[in-house]
């Protein structure tokens, strides 16, 4: 007899990763449910309300579309259909301290052209050789890498000995970002810039790998503003899943992941209630199974070094405001005087007293009219949570300090100054997301090997699946979406294999199937 939950999925977290999961395991035909202990789709997709109207205070940049067409694409439908994209033909706007700015384009020649008239000719053959080595590594590291379920080492010591005089020099494998970066640019200003993208994987260019410099490549591809925010993306995905039968319920917290045998059986709610099923996704930071916040068996789902050290976390300011001074574009960078002091800060687990500043002008960029009033997401990057559960009087004080001060002497005013409520620290980002120490991108990226060192779709406990952020291959939004991705494409693979291994065990007389199992109606909100 078959057994009731084989194709019964539970996913835990309705974050991007879930998300995607959700969608794909729906399109075909299985049994989805998704708990998620907020009471909105999105994880780190958040907005804040404003006198302007809802602030995204998480991600804002939306690279790799071609992510998410795939994904609708397999459900039937367009992007096009459910998210209004626009893209931005300036990347993004950056300012240093000594008065000099410089835009990158969408497109390579406009880009080139403004990098040379910003530091002179050299300079952008400087640009235009660095660009050619990041558009090598993306293409040679896309598809074994980040478009694999579970990446290998002799796969992709294979692609890079395939044009190793090329990809050798692009990689710098024994060199850090920051390195590579002072090789590649005589002016220290286009090395803080590039720099500055591995902290979108949550490192420090001083120690991330150089092989993080394709980051710019997938942004030179393109980024694309979302009508209505970013948060319409979770929503679309939530809308495309639950039409094609995927069951969510919010305010619903799961306190315990059961096992029995070395294999997942269920999960038991904050409630008491117990929800059975036999392949469960758990779309949350590795960290918090390695730590038992998920029951003692789940402890071993993963390793040690999947989950540390830990990455970057960031104080988000997301408020409402008449801005004076420069002109902004919908991506700003304000770079902090010298690079050093921000992440040596960091190391000692402090705030930057010198930050570099993130300033998302949500109401600028093509084709929008300007209100009066104005939406802004600022992101200073901080050191994981260590400490009290809140953050202090003293901490927003200091920050609001050294963001705003910052701003001021580069020229950029608010007509108000955003309260405590407009302020999301380390500590909040702990409290929000268990087991995270307000790490916003799961494991650091720091060391070459990092890549290898990150826990893949299948745990080691059968029938348990991750996604997310803190999972391969990483940080940023279609990288979480590719990893809820790929723990589909694996519990379908499963399904499959155990589909056929049942035809062949009921035709040797003997049957494989485990006792019956039986679903519990949920009684959490939503349902």
């Amino acid at each position: 007899m078959a057994r009731s939950n084989a194709k019964k999925v539970i996913i835990i977290g309705a974050g991007i990763g879930g998300l995607s999961a959700a969608v794909d395991l729906a399109a075909a035909g299985i049994d989805v449910t998704v708990l998620e202990q907020a009471y909105a789709p999105g994880g780190k997709l958040r907005q804040f309300p404003s006198d302007a109207g809802p602030v995204d205070a998480g991600p804002t940049v939306l690279t790799m579309r071609s992510v998410f067409e795939s994904l609708f694409r397999r459900a039937g439908v367009t992007l096009s259909e459910h998210v209004t994209l626009t893209p931005e033909t300036i990347l993004a706007r950056h300012w240093w301290q000594d008065g000099s700015t410089l835009d990158l384009h969408a497109d390579p020649a406009e880009s080139a052209n403004a990098v040379g008239d910003f530091a002179g000719r050299k300079a952008r053959e400087e640009f235009v050789a660095f660009s050619k080595s990041t558009q090598r590594l993306f293409e040679a590291f896309n598809e074994p890498v980040m478009l694999s379920e579970k990446p290998s080492l002799y796969v992709l010591a294979r692609t890079v000995m395939s044009d190793a005089r090329r990809l050798l020099p692009a990689m710098a494998p024994i060199s850090t970002l920051a390195g590579a970066l002072s090789r590649a640019f005589t002016d220290p200003r286009l090395r803080q810039l590039f720099g500055r993208y591995a902290t979108y994987v949550g490192g420090s260019p001083f120690a991330s790998p150089a092989l993080l410099s394709l980051i710019w490549n997938v942004e030179s591809q393109g980024v694309w503003r979302i009508q209505g925010g970013m948060l319409n993306l979770a929503k679309a995905l939530e809308k495309i899943a639950t039409e094609r039968g995927a069951n969510f319920h919010y305010g619903t917290a799961v306190e315990q992941i059961l096992t029995e045998n070395g294999q997942v059986v269920g999960v038991i709610l904050e409630t008491g209630e117990r929800i059975e099923g036999e392949r469960i996704i758990f779309n949350g930071d590795p960290a918090a199974l390695s730590r038992g916040l998920l029951g003692s068996a789940p402890r071993r789902a993963v390793t040690r070094k999947a989950t540390t050290p830990r990455s970057l976390s960031a104080y988000v300011w997301a408020f409402a405001a008449k801005p004076s001074g420069v002109n902004l574009k919908h991506h700003n960078v304000f770079f902090g005087h010298q690079q050093a002091n921000e992440f040596d800060a960091i190391k000692r687990g402090e705030m930057p007293s010198d930050p570099t500043l993130y300033v998302c002008a949500q109401d600028r960029g093509n084709g929008i009219v300007q209100p009066d009033k104005e939406r802004f997401e600022i992101i200073m990057n901080g050191a994981p949570h260590q400490g009290a559960a809140q953050h202090s009087a003293k901490e927003f004080e200091q920050c609001r300090t050294r963001t705003f001060r910052t701003l001021q002497k580069m020229n950029l005013n608010f007509d108000v100054t955003p309260d405590r409520l407009s302020l999301i620290t380390p500590a909040d980002f702990a409290a929000r997301f268990p087991g995270s120490d307000g790490s916003l991108y799961g494991r650091s990226p720091h060391g070459m090997m990092a890549t290898f060192k990150r826990s893949t779709a299948r745990s080691r406990i059968k029938g348990l699946y991750l996604a997310g952020g803190g999972i391969h291959p990483g940080a940023g939004l279609p990288m979480a979406s590719l990893s809820g991705q790929h723990a589909a494409a694996a519990i379908m693979t499963d399904l499959a294999s155990t589909s056929r291994s049942r035809q062949t065990a009921m035709l040797g007389g003997t049957s494989t199937a485990s006792r019956m199992m039986v679903n519990g109606p949920s009684q959490s909100s939503g349902s």
